[in-house]
């Protein structure tokens, strides 16, 4: 696992006065996305201002990417699926299994497999992302920033919802999985990844943007997450101290296109995350989410387990030369 390291102070409340948040949605949609910003500002707002050197559990994200990368030569094994729920659409389960691996202490590679399962329609393999990450600045600052670039191989049924851009819609949910396996998606995604160590916590910010190549507009989005762990890490081997478990709020959703750089008519969620760290480099992450607009899926349960190989080249070398 990384160790955490602080990144100086940061004065959030002079940030959280600055926002203008009227702006956003008419209407109850605006005032949910309003009293959500309001509340995470608030958040940020008691957060101390001098942070104090200390190692740091892992951060339990599903959707938000902080500035941490996979140890060098470390190989990450992790399956993420999303309950999602409306009233009217089919329930579904979207799976991404992921492979995260080390390359460089500056860089990181992940390969997904999506699938999906919809009740009524079966299950269907929906493709697969190559990522790369990569950190400028190895020493931390206040603000860490990470560059993130994504290849997208999938089609239309994909349904894990690991990013929201542009106008994404529970619509885009309804069609039959018969049909939207049909429509073929190859994108590059961008990501400028900002992420500050401030005491205990962390505070990660994503700017999404998202083109598919066959010509359609540059879709946008974001991400804001806040964690922390419950207890600061002592470096004992147990199960269930409170070093080992986690918490944090994400914020995520669409903000339109090229040209209508928006939150109206976009979906936005809002889900807090827990996470608890086993012996033996497992992790298990959990996430209830509720989507804040009228074009946003009414509830996501995420969950994830995850583990980390440490040393996977010089293990797989091994064992070709006992053969």
């Amino acid at each position: 696992m990384c160790a955490r390291h602080p990144d100086g102070d940061c004065d959030l409340r002079r940030v959280g006065s600055q926002v203008n948040l009227e702006i956003f949605l008419p209407g109850g949609n605006m005032i949910k996305v309003k009293h959500a910003l309001a509340c995470l500002f608030t958040a940020l707002g008691l957060l101390p201002a001098v942070a104090v050197a200390q190692d740091r559990l892992p951060t339990p994200y599903f959707v938000v990417y902080d500035h941490y990368m996979e140890e060098l030569d470390a190989l990450e094994i992790a399956m993420s699926p999303v309950l999602g729920r409306a009233p009217d659409i089919n329930t579904f389960v979207g799976t991404l299994n992921e492979f995260e691996y080390g390359a460089r202490r500056w860089w990181t590679t992940e390969f997904y497999i999506d699938w999906q399962h919809t009740r009524h329609e079966g299950t269907v393999f929906t493709g697969f992302r190559f990522e790369n990450r990569f950190r400028p600045f190895l020493e931390p600052h206040r603000i860490n920033p990470v560059l993130y670039v994504e290849y997208e191989h999938l089609n239309g049924a994909d349904k894990t919802l690991k990013e929201i851009v542009g106008f994404d819609s529970k619509e885009d949910l309804r069609v039959p999985n018969s049909v939207a396996r049909q429509e073929h998606e190859r994108e590059i995604e961008t990501k400028l990844i900002l992420s500050s160590e401030i005491g205990d916590w962390n505070l990660s910010e994503n700017f999404i943007g998202a083109k598919n190549l066959h010509g359609d507009r540059w879709e946008f989005g974001y991400a804001v997450g806040l964690s922390r762990p419950l207890a600061a890490a002592t470096g004992k081997r147990c199960a269930f101290c409170r070093e080992r478990f986690g918490a944090g709020l994400e914020l995520y959703g669409g903000l339109g296109t090229w040209g209508k750089f928006t939150l109206r008519n976009t979906s936005q969620y809002i889900a807090p995350l827990f996470y608890w760290i086993l012996p033996g480099e497992t992790t298990i992450h959990v996430s209830p989410g509720w989507g804040l607009t009228d074009q946003s899926v009414k509830t996501l349960l995420r969950f994830g387990v995850s583990h980390e190989i440490d040393d996977i080249g010089h293990r797989i070398g091994k064992l070709f030369r006992k053969n």
